[in-house]
């Protein structure tokens, strides 16, 4: 079956989406291609329709970004990753708008309190970026910590969302 993709533009960069129906299966503010890099490897041959929107995960993100912080919650996900990974984006989901959470609280709910530096990197690999909400995860004592897209785009969405 072939999977479906599209570009929104939004205030901080223009958001690639990828899915499979209505499974979001990427999302990145990198461009068509990483969003394409980041599939398994099964969809990554799979045809790829550009459209003008995605019925509805375009108007959940839209939502989103128009000021309904709760919208991307309703978004089915899949993504490729290791079992730490899968459980650290799954607690992502489960961090509330508005709420931030440490770097070692989020290796903790993921199942290995010690796995401080693979809960970051489980972040850094996200491949579905806001609907999977790595901005809501900080340092220890609340700094910003890292963001693959900027510092800026990750202070935004936190204040979008109402945790600065």
């Amino acid at each position: 079956m072939t999977l479906i993709s599209t570009a929104t533009k939004t205030p901080v960069g223009t958001l690639h989406l990828i899915c499979d129906e209505h499974v979001l299966l990427s999302a990145t503010f990198g461009g068509m291609n990483a969003a394409i890099a980041s599939l398994e490897p099964e969809d990554v041959s799979r045809k790829v329709l550009t459209v003008k929107t995605i019925p509805v995960v375009s108007d959940l993100i839209t939502s989103y970004f128009d000021g309904d912080i709760e919208a991307i919650n309703a978004i089915v996900v899949r993504q490729p990753g290791a079992s730490f990974s899968q459980a650290a984006w799954k607690a992502m989901r489960k961090v509330k708008p508005g709420k931030t959470l440490s770097y070692a609280d989020l290796a903790s709910r993921a199942g290995s309190p010690a796995a401080v530096r693979a809960a970051g990197s489980a972040c850094a690999k996200n491949a579905i970026v806001v609907v999977v909400p790595c901005h809501r995860i900080v340092k220890t004592g609340g700094a910003l910590g890292n963001y693959a897209y900027g510092l800026d785009a990750k202070e935004w969405l936190l204040r979008h969302e109402g945790a600065l």
